[in-house]
């Protein structure tokens, strides 16, 4: 059995509150084969992707923390939809909806959703296969599920990094629970141990902060028309696909491109609403290097946007510096201080916080207005049924404080931007889409 590290633990017993899946679109040429050829290849090629042939396992005592378990795929993971009409905006409206679900790492942690036969693509194919897995965030984080979807759809699976285990009878489950109880005084010891540590740790990172020496932390936001309180209304999503080539500023990386465009998009699409902000910033997840056990490894940056810059090219640069500066502070050794006090915090005491904390409210300062994943999934040299992939997206997650989020994935010589919105708060996500294409052409005429 093994054991969740309290970052994944936290995100499945986040998922019991509000909708965290990852859903990773891949659009391919339209395949020749048979719906039932299409099931079986992936039914084999999951035979070498271990973290596919699992399930969690959580502890009724909620002594111990969850652990995953060996477990087959079941028929019902593999789901192909028939649309009425199989065109492109049909198909996105049905995303938006699956976009509203949840899987039950419990029963099972994924689920690959198939299209076949849709016109109007983005693609220069008359028709396509649109193959979307959605996949729990406890299982792995974007750099992840971007891995397991490479060997999913590769010529050549590879190997995955989850090791085997075995299922749990009831008298292992009872062992795990003592031992969870027998824990707990050690657990908050080492907890207590490590809090002051952390506390020590900040002291000295504040000191080299005033020297200097590391970037100071991201100064956050007032919330803004974006981020008004509430749950999620519904889900509206659309795709900009372009040449990679289109996409990039010169000596910029496509990163800072994407965020580029978003912040001239955002700051136009705001101003023609009568809801103008002084600053706008994004959060953007950033990976950092793999922990022991550990499957989620990034952190939220809060990036300025520069909105203050008028020239594509200067706001590049600063939105290009900043991300630097954050990027500096976040791999800094005295911010894992922090890390070590979660990573031995008892499950009872993190599935506490969990439960209590206020995910309903918006803060009074906040990282960013929207997020602004960026993710490159390596050349294009994936098939579905022998067919070509021809392009990738992603969307990530809505909450209380985030109504409009961002994917900029990249694949071969295409990138992909992803727009994903509540209605409520973004109802003319068309208008901003525009705003959006647009300003992905100021961006790539800038130099």
């Amino acid at each position: 059995m093994i054991p969740l590290a309290p970052p994944d633990a936290t995100m499945y017993w986040l998922s019991r509150r509000t909708r965290n899946d990852q859903f990773l679109l891949y659009c391919f040429a339209e395949s020749t084969w048979e719906n039932g050829r299409l099931r079986d290849a992936v039914v084999q090629r999951c035979a070498a992707i271990p973290e596919l042939r699992v399930r969690l396992c959580p502890d009724p005592t909620g002594l111990s923390y969850p652990v995953w378990v060996p477990a087959d795929p079941e028929p019902d993971q593999f789901v192909t939809h028939r649309l009425d009409r199989p065109h492109w905006p049909d198909l996105l409206a049905v995303l938006g909806r699956l976009l509203g679900t949840g899987v039950d790492a419990a029963r099972h942690p994924w689920r690959l959703h198939i299209f076949r036969g849709i016109r109007e693509s983005p693609a220069p194919d008359p028709a396509v296969t649109v193959v979307v897995l959605q996949i729990s965030h406890a299982l792995v984080d974007g750099r992840g599920a971007s891995r397991i979807a490479r060997a999913l759809f590769a010529a050549d699976p590879g190997t995955a990094t989850t090791p085997g285990a075995r299922p749990l009878s009831r008298v292992r489950m009872a062992v795990r629970a003592g031992r969870g109880a027998l824990d707990l005084p050690a657990g908050i010891a080492r907890t207590f141990r490590r809090g002051l540590a952390a506390g020590r740790a900040r002291t000295e990172l504040a000191e080299l902060t005033a020297a200097g020496r590391v970037p100071p932390a991201a100064p956050g936001y007032p919330p803004g028309a974006l981020n008004v309180p509430g749950e999620v209304t519904g889900h509206s999503v659309r795709m900009l696909v372009w040449r990679a080539e289109d996409f990039r500023m010169p000596g910029r990386s496509v990163t800072v491109a994407g965020l580029t465009a978003i912040s001239l998009a955002l700051q136009r699409y705001l101003r023609e609403r009568g809801a103008e902000a002084a600053a706008l910033g994004a959060q953007v997840p950033m990976a950092i290097p793999p922990r022991p056990g550990v499957r989620n490894n990034y952190r939220g940056l809060g990036v300025d946007l520069a909105i203050g810059e008028d020239d594509p090219a200067r706001r590049a640069a600063a939105i290009a510096a900043d991300l630097a500066a954050r990027r500096e502070r976040a791999v800094h050794p005295l911010l894992g201080a922090q890390d070590a006090v979660t990573a031995v915090l008892p499950p009872l005491l993190l599935r506490r916080d969990v439960r209590n904390y206020p995910i309903d409210l918006v803060p009074e300062r906040i990282t960013g207005h929207t997020v602004v994943s960026s993710v490159d999934r390596g050349p294009a040299d994936l098939r579905f049924g022998a067919a070509p992939v021809r392009f990738t997206g992603g969307f990530p997650a809505l909450g209380t404080v985030m109504h409009l989020t961002h994917g900029i994935h990249g694949i071969g010589d295409t990138a992909t931007l992803s727009l994903h919105a509540d209605p409520a708060v973004v109802p003319d996500l068309d208008d901003y889409a525009e705003h959006l294409r647009a300003a992905l052409w100021d961006v790539g005429g800038a130099g």
